[in-house]
C-alpha cells in the first residue's frame, strides 16, 4: 500500500519509489512512503490564504466547539487505530497512550474554550493606566498569527504527537502541516483520513506529509510557527535552518534528554516509596520499548540502598515478557524498526565505556510470538555506573531504548548535581514521603527540568507517572531538551498568537477589547438591563442608581445577621492605632446595599447570580455616608446548551462601582450573572 500525502485540499501520492515501511515485530512490508512531487511552497501558501481564513475568524467558543467534535468522532473509530498500532511494535498500554492519550489532548484543550471569551482574539492581563486624568491607557491583546503551524514529529508517538501540537494551534486559530516521521506515518495517516473524511475542520486548517520534507523550512516566514520533536541533534540543525534566522520564525523544540528518577534517602527499603519506585523505574524502562522522550535513563538512588534496587528492579524486569504486541501477556513491544535497534545497541555498546551491564542481555533473550531475526525486539537493559561525577558518560549518551543507568548519590545536594549533569531534561522525579526533601530537591533541582514529580504512597494511585506530560502543563526543558515549551493550557495557545500592546483612550479600548475599561463612556437607557436579554445588552451599558444613606443601626443589624462582629464595625473604643476614625460599615454589607440598589426585583430575563469574580473595598463607609452605584456590562460570553433541555442562556460580567457623596469609590466589583437569549426556553 503507497500512503498519500493531504496537500492543498486533496490526497496525493509521492510520484518517487518511495519508502517500504515494516511491521517492527514481524518485518513485513506494511506501507511505501513518499512525498516526491510535493509543492512544500504552495501547501504553505494554501494553508495561510485558506485555512488561516478559514479558521482566524471563528471565535474560541467555535474552535473549541470544533475541537470537541473531532475528539468525539476519533472516539468512535479508536480500535482501528490500535489494530495498525501493534505493527509499531507498541503494545496495547503503549498505544493507549498515544491513541487516547492523544484524543484526550482534543478533548482538555477543547475544555479551554471556556477561559477564552466569544472572540476570534484574547485580551490579556490587566489594563495599564498611562494618564494623569485616566483618557489615556494601555493593554495587549493577542490575535492568531497569519500563518501556519509546521510540525515535525517523532516517530514514537505517531498520533499523540499530531494530535497534541494541533489542538493548540487550531485553538488559536492557526492551520497546521503536519510532518510525523516517517518510519511510523502509515498510522498518522490512517487518522487524519478519518479527520478529513469527518467533515468537521474547515478547508485548509490540516494538510499531511508523510514521506521526506527537507526543503519545507526554506519557505516558511515570519507568520509562520514550528515545532519541533525528536533527536536533540537533528532539532539543533533544523533550527539553525538560515532561513528560520533570518525570517525570525517562532521554533518550538522538544528534544529527546537524560530525565532520571532520584530515591531520597527516608524511602529505604520496605517502604511503600521503596515499592512505587521500583514500579516507577520498571515501567518507565518498558512502556512503548523505553522510547519515550520522557522515559528514564538515570536512575539516582543513595549509595546504601544501590545493591538493593539493582536487585529488585532485576526481580521487576524478571516478569516482563518480550514480544509481538498482539498476543495476549506481551508486556513489552519491539522498537520501531530494525535501524532504530541497532542504533540503540550502538549507543549501550558507548554507554559501557563508562558503566558495566548488571541485568539484560542485547543478544540472549526469549520472544514471545514474532520474528526475533526480523522484528525489531530488545531485552531491557540495566547499567551501572558506580562514579557518575567521573565517568560522565551516563548524563550525555542516551540509548533511545529500554535502557537506563543505576548511580550511587550521598547526600540529596550530590542527587541534585548529578540530576543537572543531564545537561537539561523534560523530567525528573524525587520519590520520598519528606517534604522537606521534597522542597529542597524541586527548588534546587527546577532550573534543569521541564516537569518535576514529587511521588510518594499518597500520590501513587491517581498519580500520571513520571513519563506522562499533561495538556494543561508545559511540556518541554531547558538545554538538551530543547529548551522549548509546548502545552500548557493557555500558554500553549498563545505560542501561536502575536501579542500587541494597544495604546488609546478607555472609551476606543473598550471597543477593541469587548471588554468594559474603567473610565470608558457610559451607554445608557431608559429600560433596566436586568429586563434585557443577553444579545441586548451592550458592552458599556450602564445604571445609574438611586442612591442610599448608611446608617447605625444598618452596620449593626448587619453584624447580627452575619456574625461578624469583628471590632472594627462593632467596638468604637478599639479603634486607636487603626485606619478607622469611627465604627465602619462591613465591606459585605456595602456591596450588598449596593445590589439592592442596582437588582430588579421582577422576573426577567437574567436568572441567577452567578458568582463574584473579584472586589475590592477602597474607602472606609461610616454612618451618615451615602452611597450610589454604578452598574456597567462589562463583559458577555455565550454559553453553549448542555443537552436538549438546558435552556440558551450566556454570562454577563458586570462592573459594580460603588461610590460616596464625594463622587469617590469606596467598594468595586466584577459580578456575574446568567441571562437567558431572547425568546428561546430550551
Amino acid at each position: 500500500m503507497k500512503l498519500k500525502n493531504f496537500a492543498l485540499g486533496a490526497w496525493m501520492e509521492g510520484t518517487g519509489a518511495g519508502q517500504p515501511l515494516y511491521d517492527a515485530s514481524s518485518g513485513e512490508t506494511v506501507a511505501i512512503a513518499g512525498s516526491e512531487g510535493l509543492d512544500f511552497e504552495s501547501m504553505l501558501h494554501y494553508g495561510r490564504k485558506t485555512g488561516n481564513k478559514n479558521l482566524r475568524k471563528m471565535t474560541f467558543q467555535e474552535r473549541g466547539l470544533m475541537i470537541k467534535a473531532l475528539a468525539l468522532y476519533l472516539t468512535e473509530r479508536k480500535e482501528k487505530y490500535y489494530e495498525a498500532s501493534y505493527k509499531t511494535g507498541a503494545t496495547r498500554v503503549d498505544s493507549w497512550i498515544d491513541i487516547e492519550g492523544g484524543i484526550g489532548n482534543l478533548f482538555a484543550n477543547a475544555s479551554l474554550r471556556r477561559k477564552f471569551p466569544d472572540l476570534p482574539y484574547y485580551v490579556e492581563g490587566e489594563p495599564v493606566g498611562l494618564s494623569k486624568g485616566g483618557t489615556f491607557m494601555g493593554h495587549h491583546i493577542l490575535v492568531p498569527r497569519e500563518g501556519v503551524a509546521v510540525h515535525i514529529n517523532a516517530f514514537n508517538f505517531p498520533i499523540w504527537g499530531m494530535l497534541e501540537k494541533c489542538a493548540v494551534n487550531w485553538l488559536a486559530g492557526m492551520p497546521a502541516i503536519v510532518k510525523p516521521a516517517t518510519l511510523t506515518s502509515y498510522l498518522t495517516e490512517i487518522m487524519v483520513r478519518d479527520i478529513i473524511d469527518s467533515g468537521i475542520l474547515p478547508e485548509g486548517a490540516l494538510q499531511l506529509i508523510c514521506g521526506s520534507a527537507y526543503t519545507l523550512l526554506d519557505y516558511v516566514g515570519y507568520q509562520d510557527v514550528v515545532t519541533f520533536t525528536g533527536s536533540a541533534s537533528t532539532g539543533i540543525q533544523l533550527k539553525a535552518n538560515p532561513n528560520i534566522i533570518r525570517e525570525a520564525v517562532p521554533f518550538n523544540m522538544e528534544a529527546d534528554s537524560l530525565n532520571c528518577i532520584v530515591l531520597a534517602k527516608d524511602a529505604h527499603p520496605g517502604t511503600p516509596e521503596f515499592e512505587v519506585f521500583i514500579k516507577e523505574v520498571r515501567k518507565e524502562m518498558t512502556v512503548k520499548c523505553g522510547q519515550k522522550c520522557t522515559a528514564i535513563r538515570r536512575i539516582i538512588v543513595p549509595e546504601a540502598y544501590i545493591d538493593d534496587v539493582q536487585i529488585q528492579i532485576g526481580k521487576a524486569l524478571d516478569s516482563v515478557v518480550i514480544g509481538d504486541p498482539r498476543k495476549e501477556g506481551v508486556r513489552m513491544g519491539a522498537l520501531a524498526g530494525k535501524a532504530q535497534l541497532a542504533e540503540v545497541k550502538g549507543k549501550v555498546d558507548d554507554l559501557l565505556a563508562y558503566s558495566s551491564l548488571v541485568y539484560g542481555n542485547m543478544e540472549q533473550y526469549e520472544i514471545a510470538l514474532g520474528d526475533k531475526e526480523k522484528g525489531a525486539f530488545m531485552a531491557p537493559i540495566l547499567l551501572r555506573n558506580d562514579h557518575p561525577f567521573e565517568h560522565t558518560g551516563s548524563h550525555e549518551i542516551e540509548a533511545f531504548g529500554p535502557v537506563s543507568t543505576l548511580m550511587p548519590y550521598k547526600e540529596i545536594e550530590d542527587a541534585i548535581e548529578l540530576s543537572k549533569m543531564g545537561k537539561g531534561s523534560l523530567c525528573s522525579t524525587i520519590v520520598t514521603y519528606d517534604d522537606r526533601i521534597a522542597v529542597d530537591y524541586t527548588v534546587q533541582a527546577a532550573t534543569h527540568h521541564g516537569r518535576i514529580l514529587v511521588l510518594n504512597r499518597d500520590a501513587a494511585k491517581e498519580s500520571t507517572g513520571h513519563g506522562s506530560p499533561m495538556p494543561m502543563l508545559v511540556h518541554g526543558g531547558p538545554g538538551r531538551a530543547g529548551g522549548g515549551e509546548e502545552m500548557g493550557g493557555m500558554r500553549g495557545i498563545k505560542h501561536y498568537m502575536q501579542r500587541c500592546a494597544i495604546q488609546g483612550t478607555p472609551t476606543t479600548i473598550t471597543a477593541i477589547a469587548r471588554q468594559y475599561q474603567y473610565g470608558a463612556r457610559y451607554i445608557e437607557h431608559n429600560l433596566h438591563p436586568f429586563k434585557k436579554y443577553f444579545e441586548e445588552l451592550e458592552i458599556g451599558e450602564t445604571l445609574i442608581t438611586h442612591k442610599r444613606t448608611i446608617t447605625d443601626s444598618d452596620i449593626v443589624n448587619f453584624a447580627n445577621v452575619s456574625w461578624d462582629h469583628f471590632y472594627a464595625h462593632t467596638d468604637a473604643t478599639s479603634l486607636e492605632g487603626t485606619p478607622f476614625t469611627q465604627r465602619v460599615a462591613h465591606g459585605y454589607f456595602v456591596l450588598s446595599a449596593a445590589a439592592g440598589l442596582f437588582v430588579d426585583a421582577a422576573k426577567g430575563p437574567v436568572m441567577l447570580n452567578y458568582g463574584l469574580d473579584e472586589c475590592r473595598f477602597t474607602k472606609p463607609v461610616y454612618p451618615g455616608m451615602t452611597i450610589g452605584v454604578r452598574l456597567t456590562v462589562k463583559e458577555k460570553i455565550q454559553q453553549e446548551k448542555r443537552d436538549n433541555e438546558d435552556y440558551t442562556k450566556g454570562i454577563v460580567k458586570w462592573l459594580v462601582d460603588v461610590y460616596d457623596e464625594t463622587g469617590e469609590t469606596v467598594a468595586i466589583a466584577t459580578i456575574l450573572t446568567m441571562v437567558r437569549l431572547k425568546g428561546i426556553a430550551g
